[in-house]
């Protein structure tokens, strides 16, 4: 059985055989966070715990999986006004990531091209993470001016080590998806769409035939407790909007959008 919602939203639901698959719907953007759209993925992830699906998969429309907050929406608030939006929207993802890690199934990621800044958070949140080979995880935070949201300085710290992360941040060094399944933070890096869509079958498969309850119970024991991510969140969600409303994040915003200096120089995005 298959039920689907109109292919209209900035997030598309589709149930099918026990599965829900959520897709990121906002391609002409490559899927960059705005309040809409994490209003919209909460919305859902509300009634999946209603649905109780077998699994979960988070996947994303377009090129990208996502490119975090839309730095151009950022910038397009009043300077005044941005630390209210920043709390809202990083307030909005630090929420869907806390439902994720609390759905009583497995959430797989299906990742494709670039997933960046918070987007990585929906990531971290997940059980399972199936990356296409030229994917790759990037902070972008030192460059534009933000601090880091969506679990980077405390989860990603957890998965990848204190040192690390930190040269990750400092230098703004992108993760490719060989190096992301080395290190622990994907599960599986594969040559082409079609390796991807079909791992991500497999995988379906396999969780439909396990024990549901011996899942619930795996999960439980697995996951970080909410409580522990819910008060790591918090703090980078304090620091975030405390960094928002600088002239320095001003400053950094616009030669990032090109309004006062050429983009991002190749030296601000460090090689691996």
């Amino acid at each position: 059985m298959s039920t689907g919602l109109a292919d209209k939203g900035l997030v598309h639901s589709e149930l099918q055989d026990d599965t829900l698959r959520l897709t990121l719907n906002r391609p002409q953007r490559h899927n960059a966070l705005v309040p809409e759209l994490l209003k919209a993925l909460n919305q859902h992830l509300q009634e999946a715990q209603r649905l109780q699906p077998r699994c979960l998969v988070l996947a994303a429309g377009g090129r990208s999986f996502s490119t975090g907050g839309d730095v151009q929406a950022f910038y397009e608030v009043p300077r005044a006004q941005r630390p209210a939006y920043a709390r809202a929207l990083v307030g909005d993802l630090h929420e869907a990531m806390l439902r994720l890690v609390q759905l009583p199934c497995p959430v797989i990621a299906r990742v494709q091209g670039m997933v960046t800044g918070g987007s990585c958070g929906l990531l971290l949140a997940s059980d399972l993470v199936a990356m296409h080979q030229d994917a790759h995880w990037a902070p972008w935070y030192t460059v534009v001016g933000f601090t880091p949201d969506g679990g980077w300085s405390t989860l990603m710290a957890d998965c990848i080590g204190r040192h690390r992360t930190l040269a990750v941040h400092l230098l703004n060094r992108p993760i490719t998806a060989e190096k992301a399944v080395s290190w622990g933070l994907a599960d599986a890096a594969l040559s082409s769409t079609e390796a991807l869509d079909q791992t991500l079958a497999d995988w379906t498969a396999q969780l439909a035939s396990r024990s549901g309850t011996a899942m619930q119970t795996t999960l439980k024991r697995l996951r970080p407790s909410a409580d522990q991510v819910r008060a790591a969140l918090d703090i980078e969600l304090e620091d975030f909007v405390a960094q928002i409303g600088t002239a320095e994040a001003e400053r950094r915003m616009q030669s990032f959008l090109g309004k006062t200096s050429p983009h991002i120089d190749e030296a601000d995005y460090g090689a691996v």
